[in-house]
């Protein structure tokens, strides 16, 4: 009987769900399968058994002392528990059975005893209640917050249900499309949705409520958006907090294309808190994206613009520029837009007819922070998150006083809500220390919407919260992408501080910059401006060895460059090891004092460049042939001419055709006869020289020997017993023909020489070479060698 009533409700368990049946008060978790009871979801479920009440709750166990929401039943011995998915039929009857719920079903809790059966089924935001009593009428009471809501009659042996969906405001349920409440003098009025989700409405972004309910359908004075640090506080007052480093949309006005408000968002001293650090005014047309920075500068797309008091109009925007900021403004339509933006905060200025919606951070309420980042960030590193150590040097009870001087005149006087505006202070200057100018930043930008408010200034709020007249900070101050502007100290002085995440990978190292850089007989070493500047180090008293080598600084980056090279190696000391070549220089401080001491810290970088003979292709040949044999005849003499290789001086080592020769390794060649009477004749070597193809006269030619002597342009060539017996040798350094390391042939031409009465020993002087050599007509012999690799 039990199951039966169970399976009244539905047939398809969720995944990984078990029954349960317990006869105590149990506690059961239904994270599962939430249930919204009256505004408010639950994840888990309480079932306890009193002496007269079966009860079942969703903030704890039942405590009639307690203000529990819960369902009273009739007394029971024990019960069972099962969570299942969704059921298509029973959501079809409880539509029809209760047409106010309009939400698909998600799931829903079974919960049986021996006498009745219940189901809590969630529509999301909506909930219904169902029974299967047995054998008469369930009586069930509603509790919320410990008070009766109503009771409920169920009937025996029917599907009953019932609709436990509403909205919870201050203790009291709210059926679905009830107004909760309305202020008149804010023009807010809280209203329960007909999908029971509690809904704010005020007047639009370019209304005024008029402190009797209604709201002005148009303001002269328009309205405005702040955005400062880490926070945007938009037109309707709601308040969005940048946890990262994106850029993101504050304005686009659907009803007029083309027109956007950017913001670029970047840290500072600390990688975890991230600032506004540029506005981007962007409008279709062929003017270009107009970027508003620190310092004062503006940019068409990567151009400065030179501005002043004067109002200049660049494609289509009207700019100026004094010691506060820069002013753009803009006509859109019937639209009128200003951005004024100081280096820290921006403030948007709209005017225009009520009834367009506005997005983006500055408009829509609705949106989330991340919807609103701009798509070519999406996939970057600026979304990763950072977790920098607790500052102790930030005094919270201090900075959470100075943010509260908003609520006391003569801040109290403006009309506008200053609880976004401290929010954003106290969780900035929290967590951030209370440096370059920040304790006044947020007066001062809460300051400045008032004034648009009420067209006028705040009386001397200034002194009151001891911020210093009006002035951009850092103006005209130029700072790299990596660098931001700062306070350098007390007395309001300013310079370029590095990011805390560009810098933390050099002070983890405890470095200055990035390795030298080495080339051919030069190097250098770039330091960080910023890192030097953090140290007090000023880059101009620093030098290479050689007093005269003085960093280079780029006035974009400043970047700092140390370098060297062999016109002036600035003092470098120049070491070999091995095949190496070691070069070593070091930055220093200039010793600048006559009298051989100084007060300023000494710097030594010492810096080092390794240079390594370029790697070279080893190229090994073979002879094709281990000796090549001529016979010859000619006249009265048959003989043959042999032409070996060997890799020794002894020649001992002959190349045969397993033997690798390498580009210059030093190679033996000789020529000897057999046949020839050695007392009679000698053998002279006329010329050798090499081909890059077979034929000894075709391709290109290079010249060992020539009339009887070595190249004189070879100085690898060695000629040896030319002219003296019937054999002589010779020895050169292997080579190859540029650009080919195919075959290369070697060709010699030798002659007999009668030695009765002749000089067959060629003369070789290097200055004058000349022979008295008489050869005997048609004794002249040819040979010829290859090798490949």
């Amino acid at each position: 009987m039990l199951r039966l009533l169970f399976y009244l409700f539905a047939v398809v368990a969720l995944a990984g769900a078990a029954p349960q049946y317990v006869t105590v008060s149990s506690e059961f978790d239904i994270s599962s399968c939430p249930v919204t009871y009256f505004g408010q979801k639950y994840e888990r479920l309480y079932m306890s058994f009193t002496s007269e009440n079966f009860v079942i709750c969703f903030n704890g166990f039942y405590d009639p002392q307690s203000k529990g929401s819960c369902l009273l039943g009739p007394k029971e011995e024990g019960a069972g528990f099962d969570i299942f998915g969704k059921d298509s039929e029973v959501e079809q009857l409880i539509h029809q059975n209760l047409p106010t719920i309009t939400n698909s079903m998600e799931c829903f809790v079974s919960i049986y005893t021996s006498k009745n059966g219940y189901g809590v089924f969630s529509f999301g935001s909506e909930t219904a209640l169902g029974a299967s009593p047995n054998p008469n009428e369930l009586q069930v009471e509603v509790l919320l917050d410990g008070v009766k809501v109503t009771s409920l009659t169920l009937k025996y042996n029917t599907r009953t249900y019932a609709d436990l969906t509403g909205c919870r405001h201050s203790g009291v349920v709210y059926k679905p499309g009830d107004t909760v409440s309305s202020d008149p003098e804010t023009c807010v009025t809280l209203t329960c949705s007909d999908v029971a989700v509690l809904q704010t409405s005020s007047c639009g972004p370019l209304e005024r409520c008029q402190g009797n309910g209604v709201c002005s359908s148009f303001s002269p004075l328009g309205s405005s958006c702040t955005v400062t640090g880490p926070a945007v506080i938009g037109f309707q007052g709601q308040q969005s907090s940048v946890k990262d480093r994106c850029s993101y949309s504050l304005l686009r006005i659907p009803s007029v294309p083309g027109f956007q408000v950017l913001a670029r968002f970047q840290e500072r001293r600390r990688r975890d808190v991230s600032f506004l650090d540029s506005v981007t005014l962007r409008l279709d047309g062929p003017g270009g994206d107009i970027h508003l920075k620190q310092g004062g500068r503006v940019l068409l797309d990567d151009s400065p613009l030179t501005l002043n008091s004067s109002v200049q109009t660049v494609g289509g925007v009207k700019l100026s520029k004094d010691q506060t900021g820069v002013t753009a403004k803009v006509s859109l339509s019937n639209f009128t837009a200003s951005v004024f933006f100081d280096g820290s905060s921006a403030l948007i200025h709209l005017e225009g007819p009520a009834g367009h919606s506005l997005q983006g951070l500055c408009g829509s309420s609705s949106s989330s922070v991340s919807e609103e980042r701009l798509s070519e960030d999406s996939s970057s590193s600026c979304e990763m998150q950072y977790s920098d150590s607790n500052d102790s040097t930030i005094d919270y009870t201090k900075m959470t006083e100075r943010c509260n001087l908003l609520k006391e005149a003569p801040f109290s006087s403006c009309r506008i809500d200053p609880e976004p505006f401290i929010t954003a202070c106290t969780h900035t200057l929290c967590s951030y220390p209370d440096l370059d100018g920040l304790r006044c930043q947020f007066l001062e930008a809460y300051a400045r919407a008032c004034s648009l408010e009420s067209n006028g200034t705040l009386e001397d709020w200034r002194s009151k919260a001891e911020c210093s007249p009006p002035g951009a900070f850092c103006q005209d101050r130029t700072c790299s992408d990596h660098e931001f502007c700062g306070e350098k100290s007390a007395g309001g002085e300013s310079r370029c501080f590095c990011r805390a995440i560009f810098a933390s990978k050099y002070r983890e190292i405890k470095s200055f910059g990035d390795p030298a850089i080495c080339s051919q007989n030069s190097a250098s070493l770039t330091l960080v401006g910023c890192l030097l500047e953090d140290e007090g180090l000023d880059y101009s008293a620093l030098q290479l060895k050689e007093p005269t080598c003085k960093g280079q600084i780029d006035e974009r980056t400043h970047m700092v460059t140390f370098s060297f090279n062999s016109t002036n190696l600035c003092g470098t000391e120049v070491t070999t090891n091995n095949s190496q070549t070691i070069y070593r220089n070091t930055i220093m401080s200039q010793n600048l004092s006559s009298d051989g001491i100084t007060r300023q810290d000494q710097v030594y970088i010492d810096f080092s460049c390794i240079e390594t003979p370029p790697d070279t292709e080893t190229v090994a040949f073979r002879i094709k042939d281990s000796a090549v044999v001529h016979v010859i005849s000619s006249g009265p003499w048959n003989y043959s001419l042999t032409m070996k290789t060997f890799t020794d001086a002894g020649r001992t080592q002959a190349v045969d055709l397993n033997t690798e020769v390498r580009l210059n390794q030093k190679i033996w060649v000789e020529l000897d006869t057999d046949g020839l009477d050695e007392d009679l004749v000698a053998v002279v070597t006329d010329s050798c020289w090499a081909t890059d193809r077979v034929s000894p006269t075709a391709g290109r030619r290079y010249y060992l020997i020539k009339n009887g002597c070595p190249n004189s342009e070879d100085q690898t060539v060695k000629v040896e017993g030319n002219g003296e017996g019937t054999s002589n040798f010779f020895s050169f350094n292997m080579f190859q023909f540029s650009g080919s390391s195919a075959e290369v042939y070697l060709h010699c031409k030798l002659q007999l020489c009668v030695k009765q009465g002749n000089v067959c020993i060629p003369t070789c002087d290097g200055a004058r070479r000349h022979r008295s050599v008489r050869s005997r007509p048609g004794a002249s012999a040819f040979i010829s060698m290859a090798w490949t690799t």
